[in-house]
């Protein structure tokens, strides 16, 4: 690392001011803080705060948080092949090949979502002459988590740009930002490229080898959905699907786990709340908007049970946890402190809020089975309303108070 450190100080007044490469200064100064800790501190005079957590760590510990997630996702990429195609029965058994192929396919997403959003982060930055922020450690790890792990990589590019620059840098980059970047890149690729981000055909890879008989490749949600449709019960239809890869696949338990087609790192509910604990330990996220999120899920799951005209809404209210995206959009998305509530009543309606919306778009429109992505959007365009009235409100109540 010295001589590193010392091949970086030569570097340097190239960089500085008068220096041939002066213009590149912000995108070298990215790259230097990335690797090591500046030098420079705080020239503000006066009394400060002073914390251990700065944006970096804060964007580091979010990541570390999702690590679970991708490591889970990168092996049952695997293991849902070599269900498809017959290859195994087991969960553990051929675990290094099961691993290979997830990280055949996983890794070159991970690779390209950094890659395109980060040159698209230090390009603003030289433009607009200010350094490189870390919001996109955390941004670049989420976009790959919310895709199938067949989709093409010049879509995860192109996603990636497209969020990058509408959804933060238009509105000033990072903390002003006013819709989650991750979010925005799905719903973009589920509007542009519908074919490569939804149906039964896009979860699980086979490759060059042919699946079973009996293989669908759908979704849980997809399943719950269609048996709403053929009015079957969900339970029933969820536990009958996909017979020939295996007894119980669609198992509240199993998935639970995450065994189940699905986006990279959404599939497993036991994964987001690992990293669930480790974002309220550090106090990154709000534990409130969590809890909220789920309790608005179950609630709204109730009393579809409560008015049940189809199969679906009679479906038991706890199978809305596990099912799809919900506990990792509400664990990671619907805490992105920048566009959620800020206030802290307005968390608990925020995602109270998130998680009925979740459900209520899953159960009424089957354009989106998948209900978290509009839901956390939708509310992220309402958050900064949520606040204004609950400060409104507390002004009133303070000054009733004054003139009693």
């Amino acid at each position: 690392m010295k001589f590193l450190r010392d091949l970086l100080d030569k570097q340097k007044p190239l960089f500085h001011k008068g220096g041939k490469l002066e213009g590149l200064y912000y995108a070298f100064e990215a790259g230097e803080t990335f690797l090591f800790s500046p030098k420079h501190t705080n020239g503000i005079k006066g009394a400060q705060v002073k914390d251990a957590i700065d944006l970096k760590r804060m964007m580091i510990t979010v990541v570390i948080a999702m690590i679970p997630c991708l490591l889970f996702g990168i092996y049952n990429t695997g293991h849902q092949h070599f269900l498809a195609t017959g290859q195994t029965a087991g969960l553990w058994e051929d675990f290094g090949p099961k691993l290979l192929i997830g990280l055949e396919l996983v890794l070159p997403i991970v690779i390209v979502a950094y890659a395109a959003g980060g040159l698209v982060e230090a390009g603003f930055a030289v433009i607009r002459k200010h350094p490189i922020n870390e919001g996109f450690l955390v941004t670049g790890m989420l976009i790959p988590l919310v895709v199938p792990a067949t989709l093409p990589l010049w879509q995860v590019a192109l996603a990636t740009i497209f969020a990058v620059v509408i959804a933060k840098e238009v509105f000033g980059g990072t903390g002003m930002n006013i819709l989650n970047v991750a979010m925005t890149a799905r719903a973009f690729l589920y509007f542009a490229y519908p074919a490569q981000i939804s149906g039964d055909q896009v979860w699980t890879y086979l490759g060059d080898k042919a699946a079973v008989d009996g293989f669908s490749g759908a979704t849980a949600l997809a399943v719950a959905y269609n048996a709403g449709v053929d009015g079957d019960p969900v339970t029933q239809a969820l536990a009958e699907h996909n017979t020939a890869l295996g007894d119980g696949i669609y198992s509240l338990s199993n998935m639970f786990m995450g065994w189940i087609p699905g986006s990279i790192g959404e599939t497993s509910t036991l994964m987001a709340l690992i990293g669930a604990l480790i974002l309220i330990g550090t106090g990154v996220a709000s534990w409130k908007i969590i809890v909220s999120g789920f309790a608005g899920a179950y609630i709204m799951g109730f009393i579809m049970n409560l008015f049940a005209v189809n199969e679906y809404m009679a479906m038991g209210p706890e199978y809305h946890w596990v099912v799809g995206g919900l506990a990792f959009g509400i664990v990671f998305m619907a805490t992105d402190p920048v566009s959620a509530a800020q206030t802290e009543t307005g968390k608990w309606i925020y995602g109270l809020l998130i998680g009925v919306l979740t459900v209520i778009i899953r159960v009424t429109n089957p354009a989106y089975p998948e209900g978290i992505m509009l839901a956390v959007l939708f509310m992220n365009v309402f958050a900064p309303l949520i606040d204004y009235y609950i400060v409104k409100a507390n002004k009133n109540r303070r000054l009733q108070r004054a003139t009693v």
